[in-house]
């Protein structure tokens, strides 16, 4: 198994329930394992401004081979102009749940 095909995908929404409504779309498409939902506070530029702005962070596993998928599928989904959409490798990880990650985001026969 080839470690660099899986890793975690970070996107950040402006509210709980797009986080959701995401993860799960994701999810039941077999384009993510797993996504985790963690609240946060954000401070970044945006026009020309420094911004601030409660937000919600995402945390997609999956393969990475699916990324330009998900990218399309967060691109219909997301509110934002510009979302963060970062891929970032798994370089190690446990043999079962790297074996139940690539389970659960392949094609149903």
């Amino acid at each position: 198994m080839n470690l660099t095909e899986h890793g975690v995908i970070l996107v950040t929404v402006d509210t709980q329930e797009t986080a959701v409504a995401i993860a799960q779309s994701l999810v039941g498409d077999r384009l993510a394992a797993c996504i985790n939902l963690f609240p946060l506070h954000s401070v970044y530029t945006w026009n020309e401004q420094v911004q601030q702005a409660v937000e919600w962070q995402l945390v997609i596993k999956t393969d990475l081979g699916l990324f330009a998928a998900i990218e399309q599928a967060l691109q219909m989904l997301h509110p934002y102009d510009v979302p963060e959409i970062i891929a970032l490798p798994i370089v190690q990880g446990s043999t079962p749940y790297l074996a139940w990650l690539a389970a659960s985001t392949a094609p149903l026969p």
